[in-house]
This record gives C-alpha cells, sequence and structure tokens, in this order.
C-alpha cells in the first residue's frame, strides 16, 4: 500500500504527541517539520527520520511529496494554516480550538468542502479507549435519550503562561485551552445536537498565580508569570434543541483543595461518568446496577489517544474511513465558546437560534 505521506507545521509540545504518533504509524511516511526556529524544526526532523525542515510553513504546503498535515501552532494561526494548507491540496489535523472565533472556523468548513479535503479537528480525547467504549453502549441505546451532561476540568495552579496566557494569540484562557476537551466530549456522547442557548460566566481574580511555586505545573516555553490577559475561571449552563442541557466548568486557577476533571452523561436508561473513570449506571431487574467495562484503562490515556486520532486522521484521508471529528463539529464547538464568552462580557444569556 502506498503510504500516506505527511508534514508537521509547528514543533513544540503538541507536536510531539503527533510527530510519536506518525513515527510509529506503519501507513505513515514522515515527510518534513515546518517551525520558525528552523534550528529547532531541523532537531525535531531528525529526532523523528523527517526528510526535510523548514523554516517557512508555505515551503512545506508547496512540498508535492506532502498529502496531509497536522496544524500544532498557535490558536491564532490555525485557521490561516488550515485554509492555505487545504488550498495547497492537503489533508488537514488541526489542533483544537479549530479556529479562535465562528467566522474563522466557517471558512475553514466552507474552503475544505470547496476543495473537497479532509479537515479532522484535535479532539484527541475522542479517541481514547474509554470514550469509544462508552459510545457503543450510548449508539446502541443502552442509556437512552441523553438529556444532562456534566463537564468540568479544574486546575488550582495550572496556568501555562507564555502564549497560552495572551488572548490575543490563544483566543481565551482555561475555556479553549482545557474546558475546550471535557464540553467537547459531553457534546460528542450526546449526540452532537444543536445549541439553542448559553449563558456564561467568566473571572479574572487570581491571575496566573506565578506566585506559588511549590507546586509543578507544566509552563510555555516563553512563560512569564507576569503577563496574562485570560480567564482563570469559566462556567456555563448550555441549553439544546433537544431539550438537553450541559453544566461545565473550568478553571486555570482556583482555591480548591485538589485538581479534578468530570466528565458525565445522564440519560432515560443509564448515565455515565466517561472520567476520572468509566463507571456505567442503569437499571436490571428493578435493581440498580453499576457497570464497569473490563477494558485495559478506564481513564484518558495519552499515547494511545493520539495513536488512534492519527490512525483516524489517515484512514479517513485515504478513504477508508469516516472523520471521529469532522471541520463542523469544531465550528460547532467554537459556536458554544464564542457565545460564553459574550454571555460572560454582556451578563446576558445568548441566544443562537
Amino acid at each position: 500500500m502506498t503510504k500516506f505521506r505527511v508534514g508537521v507545521i509547528g514543533a513544540g509540545s503538541i507536536a510531539q504527541s503527533h510527530l510519536t504518533a506518525y513515527s510509529e504509524n506503519a501507513d505513515v511516511e514522515l515527510i518534513a517539520v515546518a517551525d520558525m526556529n528552523l534550528e529547532r524544526a531541523q532537531s525535531v526532523a531528525d529526532t523523528f527520520g523527517a526528510k526535510r525542515a523548514y523554516a517557512d510553513p508555505h515551503e512545506l504546503l508547496a512540498d508535492d511529496e506532502i498529502d496531509g498535515v497536522s496544524i500544532c501552532t498557535w490558536n491564532n494561526s490555525h485557521a490561516s494554516w488550515a485554509i492555505a494548507a487545504i488550498e495547497a491540496g492537503k489533508h488537514v489535523l488541526v489542533e483544537k480550538p479549530i479556529a479562535r472565533t465562528v467566522a474563522e472556523a466557517e471558512e475553514i468548513q466552507r474552503i475544505a468542502e470547496k476543495h473537497d479535503r479532509v479537515v479532522q479537528v484535535g479532539f484527541v480525547r475522542r479517541h481514547s479507549p474509554n470514550c469509544q467504549v462508552l459510545k457503543s453502549f450510548i449508539d446502541a441505546d443502552e442509556l437512552g435519550e441523553i438529556y444532562y451532561a456534566k463537564a468540568s476540568c479544574m486546575r488550582r495552579v495550572g496556568n501555562p503562561g507564555g502564549w497560552f496566557a495572551d488572548k490575543e494569540i490563544s483566543g481565551g484562557g482555561p475555556l479553549l485551552d482545557i474546558g475546550i476537551h471535557v464540553l467537547d466530549l459531553c457534546w460528542y456522547l450526546m449526540g452532537s445536537p444543536k445549541v439553542v442557548s448559553v449563558s456564561g460566566n467568566t473571572y479574572d481574580k487570581l491571575g496566573s498565580r506565578g506566585n506559588v511555586t511549590t507546586m509543578p505545573r507544566y509552563k510555555a516555553a516563553d512563560y512569564d508569570p507576569s503577563k496574562n490577559t485570560v480567564e482563570d475561571l469559566a462556567n456555563a449552563v448550555i441549553r439544546f434543541e433537544n431539550g438537553a442541557s450541559l453544566l461545565l466548568d473550568c478553571s486555570y486557577s482556583l482555591h480548591a483543595t485538589k485538581d479534578s476533571i468530570d466528565v458525565s452523561v445522564y440519560g432515560e436508561k443509564g448515565g455515565a461518568e466517561l472520567e476520572p473513570a468509566l463507571h456505567i449506571a442503569t437499571e436490571m431487574h428493578d435493581s440498580v446496577v453499576n457497570i464497569e467495562p473490563q477494558i485495559a484503562s478506564r481513564t484518558f490515556e495519552f499515547g494511545v489517544g493520539f495513536a488512534h486520532e492519527i490512525q483516524n486522521f489517515v484512514d479517513a484521508s485515504l478513504g477508508r474511513a469516516e472523520s471521529v471529528a469532522p471541520a463542523w463539529h469544531g465550528v460547532e464547538i467554537v459556536r458554544i465558546l464564542e457565545a460564553i464568552y459574550a454571555s460572560a462580557e454582556s451578563g446576558q444569556e445568548i441566544s443562537l437560534v
């Protein structure tokens, strides 16, 4: 079989996960890496066995030997590089969020449909085995109609700083960085319903908490504790056309006793917690029954998730499967996120119908 030939734009931390999965995939040939720091691009290319390194991503996109690209750049360039890649004839896997605004996201979708290219969004947690197992239960109607969900990702001291903390680059704080993952999981498991209204709040009370030095945290390469223009907490109530609702909260900095993650969905016939570990609750023979699927791991598996995500992107690009996270899903998630910020700013519920 002819291999799927790949280039990666961006050589930072998230790119390492893409590159690892590509390098371990027998269907893939890694052709090139592009980064504004050519020395870093070359080093990463050498590490993962890519043939070429570029300082200008336009040169990578002009490379006829490349079939598809991963876009692992800062959020403010997701849309521009995705559109440039599509117009260069490449299939695209773009890290989340697909774009900072609905307008940018819709333009990506329009260009992708015009050029008949696969555009997949980096909702990697969808691809983890625990999520796929739960999705199979839901698709088989074991839980019935899902009418309520909770999505929460709370960090006590977890602002990465750098570009993550610069709203002009990132587009937002924990809502666009970590909240998006748990929001997306619930929305995906609920069957991707159409949103009709959003009521949200954001808070900037604690800032970067750079003064706290006794707890480890991931720090961006350009970390500067004195610079922060993003929220440290966001929450929202989201209502859907089918009557279902979703409760969301997420934080970088919060006076909580522990970091936590909670992804739960509730249906007429059963409910489930996906994170922190997969548990299913239902009724059998007039008794309440808890089910623990016997799988290798009942929580998100980072390496396995990326391996499955990359395989799905390759298969979708080669016409062997449907993308688990198509572009329009990325558009709808950004629509919800944009409405949360708009609601928080106005102090009013936002109607999307």
